[in-house]
């Protein structure tokens, strides 16, 4: 089994590393853990979903899951290393179409993101039908107060670049997607940032659906939402957010890191 990188151990304050290689098996395993997380959430369905990382060293290539692997089983040693052209240059299992499709165009037009997460999970494929953005009505939603975009045309699985490309265009400058019918997408600076945004976002759709099902939510006032997107919808409080999980996981299931 591998160390845990040192820096993780530190939880208040985002890791510095000393080399290329520390830096690359830290987001590996930050990767492996998203993945075990996002099982234990009920986020996988088959072979669906993917996470991808931005390479350290090589910005053009990133890595993914490799397909046909259960998120709970997935350890650093499976990750494949896929390049700008789809071939895995690094790993034995082939790449998933769709996350090459959807993943490559969106790290091509966010040189700023490391990270991207999507999954056909059960709230946000339900909400998404519904062709909106969520609503700031609570302060967990207020991170992605106007801070998500929705796109509305559903055109089956997404296999060609163009469509990740549209994709990628619509996000725009955003952290999080609603793609209709289909499911949410989320991005970060980090791995951790990206996962908690798609754990929290789903979390939001649940909260929005049940609260309309019971009755007429009360928005928050556009300036308190806005004011509570700058507290708690930053780069730093996603990948925050995220520690206490990482933590969980690595030491439920340490053979994530091997």
């Amino acid at each position: 089994m591998q160390i845990i990188s040192q820096p993780k151990k530190n939880i208040l304050q985002i890791p510095t590393f000393n080399s290329v290689a520390e830096q690359r098996l830290h987001l590996q395993q930050c990767l492996a853990a998203a993945f075990r997380l996002f099982s234990r959430f009920g986020f996988d369905e088959g072979i669906a979903g993917h996470i991808s990382a931005r390479d350290p060293e090589n910005p053009e290539h990133f890595w993914v899951n490799p397909l046909g692997v259960h998120f709970g089983l997935i350890r650093v040693s499976d990750l494949i290393l896929v390049n700008q052209n789809g071939e895995v240059i690094y790993g034995e299992s082939p790449v998933n179409r769709a996350a090459f499709a959807i993943h490559s165009q969106v790290h091509a037009a966010r040189p700023d993101v490391i990270a991207a997460a999507h999954a056909h999970s059960i709230y946000g494929k339900s909400w998404s039908t519904l062709g909106r953005l969520l609503d700031p009505i609570t302060q967990d939603a207020c991170a992605f107060y106007e801070d998500h975009s929705l796109l509305t045309d559903y055109t089956g699985v997404v296999l060609d670049p163009k469509e990740g490309e549209h994709i990628s265009q619509t996000l725009g400058k955003n952290k999080a997607i609603i793609l209709q019918n289909h499911g949410l997408l989320t991005v970060g600076k980090t791995v951790d940032e990206a996962a908690w945004w798609f754990i929290t976002m789903e979390r939001s759709c649940q909260v929005q659906l049940l609260a309309e099902a019971a009755g007429k939510p009360h928005p928050i006032k556009p300036e308190y939402a806005s004011l509570t997107h700058s507290q708690i919808g930053s780069h730093e409080l996603g990948w925050f957010s995220f520690q206490p999980l990482y933590e969980m996981i690595v030491q439920q299931e340490p053979d994530l890191l091997n």
